[in-house]
């Protein structure tokens, strides 16, 4: 009978800890791109916020405060991350069109591109340690990441 009964608890967890359907996914991702779309026209003109990256900060917050879950989105995520080599084609070719840009002042470009990237994912870094310091000592939540 226990055995019964712990057979049961496993299924139920199972079933509870599978990947969303693929659409369901999808419409997780239209949902946050059409709220970030409402979103971003209401920054100033000043300091305008693109649509995609409103998106990916809505994103973030729901998967850290575990309103959507990981297993929610990771196969569609996935399969879009995919298709990033595929995207940078046309910026590729149209690069390629401009080469007499490059030839002049390539280097200039290549060193900013570098520096700049550099400059990013160091602010990302920090900023996402403030983030996790902040849950952790202000709101008393395990930041750990789950497996």
């Amino acid at each position: 009978m226990a055995a019964n009964d712990k057979a049961s608890k496993t299924t139920e967890t199972a079933k509870e800890e599978q990947d969303s359907p693929i659409l369901i996914q999808m419409g997780i991702f239209a949902a946050i791109l059409f709220v970030s779309s409402l979103l971003s026209p209401l920054f100033p003109a000043s300091f305008p916020v693109p649509t995609p990256v409103m998106g990916l900060v809505i994103l973030y917050v729901l998967l850290c405060t575990k309103i959507v879950k990981l297993r929610n989105v990771a196969k569609f995520g996935d399969f879009m991350i995919s298709l990033i080599a595929f995207l940078f084609v046309p910026s590729g070719i149209q690069m390629a069109a401009n080469l007499d840009i490059m030839r002049t002042q390539g280097v200039q470009i290549v060193l900013v591109t570098i520096i700049a990237t550099i400059v990013m994912l160091i602010c990302i870094a920090y900023t996402t340690a403030g983030f996790m310091w902040l849950s952790r000592h202000v709101f008393h939540r395990n930041t750990e990441v789950e497996e």
